[in-house]
């Protein structure tokens, strides 16, 4: 089967999608299958080996210029073509990273109107290159953002186009109240050409479907899946008094501010009164002041000596932090649809404790290898992880089922089998085909 991935690179973050589409159009490769990762805006960023095509579509300067003016939805192709290189797209992306969300309202709605918007002669270049050189079977837009692609790939290729469910909420959550209200409604509109959705969870599929106004059963499940290569560490307790990790993106929506909290009621409490927090991943300079205003907070407590932050930009950098920690725990505001980050750290004999929301409760119940929080209440997280702190065999016992439980349900090549499921299913079906 030849399948077009089409992602979004996330301005030189690295980003659980993109890292996921990746993982995954690596897998379907080793499977046999005729996969292809075809990046937007910007270069993507994973710390494993980089399976997407050389060449952007949407470049993320064309696409902001384009926007702002006439001038250039009108300039010849050349002119496309020296604002897309990879190197000035790379500096580029280091500057639109410290921007606020709602900076790019009107440009994401103008992005979901596809041939009725201001890039519809980016659209029109993606779509040229899909029918004359690459022929997929199946489309895959690896988010709902990139859905005002869907009525022209349909039109033009006549292949199924599906839409995976792994995030987008977040960034809408972070518009202004009128433009989320468009954006989502344009979603609904571009819904009629859709084949399918994937979500990474079963949960994520039905908080969606609403929130989208989208048909439920049109949503599949597939859970992600990672790389097992590199991964495996000590499932033994270390001798002292413990080492809590955080190991996701520092910011609001992924709870470093409520892991904080716990870890400072976990100091004040005489038996945890040694432990150590050690957190690692990507620090944007919009993410700045928060992360100061959480250091304050250590430093008021008298706890900053008993803090560290490393950074991981590599997978083995990456394995060898995840090693380093008896429990890891991202306790999210939002509702997260995939958590690679316990997958991982399982991979590593790690347990977690995670709040009992988004994929969380889903992975924890199919995999032994921690423990459920209630969500905001950093006291209840400090309990938690008090637990497995004090108890090493319980750690060990919840390491040893995690890593076995990844192995088992969340493999690289369970998700590409998962998901040629549902493709298939598509092109199974006469209208597909016609």
């Amino acid at each position: 089967m030849k399948i077009a991935f089409i992602t979004a690179g996330a301005a030189g973050m690295f980003c659980g999608s993109c890292m996921r589409d990746n993982t995954l159009v690596t897998a379907l490769l080793e499977l046999g299958h005729d996969a292809l990762l075809i990046p937007t805006y910007t270069p993507i960023r994973t710390d494993e080996i980089d399976v997407s095509q050389g060449r952007i579509f949407y470049g993320g300067i064309n696409v902001y210029l384009q926007d702002k003016s006439w001038l250039f939805r009108k300039a010849p192709r050349f002119v496309d073509w020296l604002l897309n290189r990879r190197a000035l797209l790379t500096w580029a992306s280091r500057q639109a990273v410290t921007a606020d969300y709602g900076d790019f309202a009107d440009l994401t709605l103008s992005m979901l109107r596809g041939t009725d918007g201001r890039q519809a002669k980016e659209l029109a270049k993606l779509v040229d290159w899909l029918a004359a050189d690459v022929k997929p079977d199946v489309v895959v837009l690896t988010n709902a953002l990139l859905s005002g692609l869907v009525p022209s790939l349909a039109a033009n290729l006549k292949v199924p186009i599906f839409i995976t469910l792994q995030g987008d909420d977040i960034f809408l959550n972070a518009l202004p109240a009128h433009a989320r209200t468009q954006c989502v409604q344009q979603i609904r509109a571009n819904d009629r050409d859709v084949a399918g959705y994937i979500s990474t969870s079963s949960r994520y599929a039905d908080a969606m479907a609403p929130y989208f106004g989208i048909d439920r059963a049109k949503i599949d499940t597939v859970p992600p899946g990672i790389q097992l290569r590199g991964h495996g560490g000590p499932t033994e307790p270390r001798a002292g008094p413990g080492v809590v990790g955080y190991f996701a993106r520092i910011c609001p929506e992924k709870g470093f501010h409520n892991l904080v909290d716990a870890f400072i009621r976990l100091r004040q409490d005489p038996d945890t009164a040694g432990v150590t927090l050690k957190a690692s991943g990507w620090l944007g300079e919009q993410y700045r002041k928060f992360y100061d205003e959480q250091l304050l907070k250590l430093q008021r407590a008298g706890l900053l000596q008993n803090y560290h932050y490393t950074d991981s930009p590599d997978h083995a950098s990456k394995v060898r932090f995840l090693q380093s920690v008896d429990v890891l725990t991202v306790p999210t505001d939002y509702h997260e649809p995939k958590g690679l980050y316990v997958l991982e750290a399982w991979a590593n004999g790690v347990p977690v404790v995670q709040p009992a929301h988004g994929s969380f409760p889903e992975l924890l119940d199919r995999v032994p290898g921690g423990l459920l929080a209630r969500p905001g209440d950093a006291t209840d997280l400090a309990d938690k992880l008090k637990l497995l702190l004090a108890d090493g065999e319980l750690r060990a016992k919840l390491g040893r089922q995690g890593r076995a439980g990844v192995a088992e349900h969340f493999t690289a090549h369970r998700m590409a089998e998962g998901t040629v499921r549902v493709l298939e299913k598509a092109l199974a079906r006469p209208a597909a085909v016609s």
